[in-house]
């Protein structure tokens, strides 16, 4: 496949700055689903926020506490979601630091009655990794301001990717986690994804201004509403695709992912699947389809 940003090639553990007072720390856990590897962001000039510490790294928690110079002290953690590559190493941290964590709440926090429903009949989710045991030591609601003397934070709930998932707005500025990238369509695996949330979610988003986004993998997105406007459009074509496939008759979401994903690797069709799903369980919801047995992972489904 090709590189979708072959320019960006940031040092593992190496502070970079970004803005003034805001510097970003890679994490050294490249995969397919994490592109070059998690960043970690740092907010501030004196009291700093740690915005996504990321996977249970010492390597990676070493790198952040090495970023800090004399006067500075980490104040807040700020956890974008619940899954392995994003939050685990917020326990240490604070451990080390003092700090605590902030967040939506648990993993399961934020979810609708539908995805609730299927993670009690067994659906467990794909993808990085749920962080099962993260609870925040604070957790914030959606439109929550965080500060100090040195910045504010407004905490956007941004469900989608995950059900407790925060954007964290700084002005102008969204720290948008797993939400929007531009390296990648994030992933939406049920029961922790949701698309109905996700399209909520971006199409919330339009409603602001906005001059960047920093994202939870890859290069900042530099034009926001573009790339918002893109993402939509691409989920709208993926339905259209789907309903195109069962007009041939009823399938199963791994079927309809392997007949609409042709240019994707093996290894991946799984995650493309659970995308797929994720559509399905949208459509259904809307009568477009119907599963012609209990909603799950394995149904047939067809077109109304």
């Amino acid at each position: 496949m090709l590189d979708p940003q072959p320019d960006f090639h940031p040092v593992p553990g190496v502070a970079e700055a970004l803005a003034p007072g805001l510097r970003r720390v890679l994490a050294p856990n490249p995969s397919p689903m994490t592109y070059r590897g998690t960043n970690s962001y740092l907010l501030g000039t004196r009291d700093i926020a740690v915005i996504d510490p990321g996977p249970d790294d010492r390597r990676h928690l070493e790198a952040i506490l090495s970023a800090l110079t004399p006067g500075q002290r980490v104040t807040h953690i700020l956890v974008t979601h619940a899954h392995l590559d994003h939050a685990p190493l917020s326990r240490a941290l604070s451990q080390e630091t003092g700090a605590p964590v902030l967040g939506f709440g648990p993993p399961e926090a934020g979810r609708r009655p539908v995805m609730q429903a299927l993670a009690e009949g067994g659906l467990v989710g794909g993808g990085e990794g749920v962080d099962s045991g993260f609870v925040p030591d604070h957790v914030l609601a959606d439109g929550d301001i965080v500060e100090t003397e040195d910045w504010r934070i407004e905490a956007l709930h941004t469900p989608g990717h995950m059900a407790n998932h925060l954007g964290f707005a700084w002005g102008d500025v969204l720290f948008s986690g797993d939400l929007v990238m531009g390296w990648a369509s994030s992933l939406v695996s049920p029961p922790d994804g949701d698309l109905t949330a996700f399209m909520a979610s971006l199409e919330r988003l339009q409603s602001r201004n906005w001059s960047v986004f920093h994202a939870g993998h890859g290069a900042p997105v530099q034009d926001p509403a573009a790339r918002l406007a893109e993402l939509l459009a691409h989920r709208r074509a993926r339905e259209a695709a789907i309903l195109d496939a069962l007009a041939d008759g009823p399938a199963t979401a791994r079927a309809l992912a392997d007949r609409i994903y042709t240019d994707t690797p093996a290894a991946l069709l799984p995650a493309a699947a659970r995308n797929v799903l994720s559509h399905l369980i949208d459509m259904t919801e809307n009568f477009r389809v119907e599963p012609e047995s209990a909603l799950s992972e394995n149904a047939l489904f067809r077109r109304l």
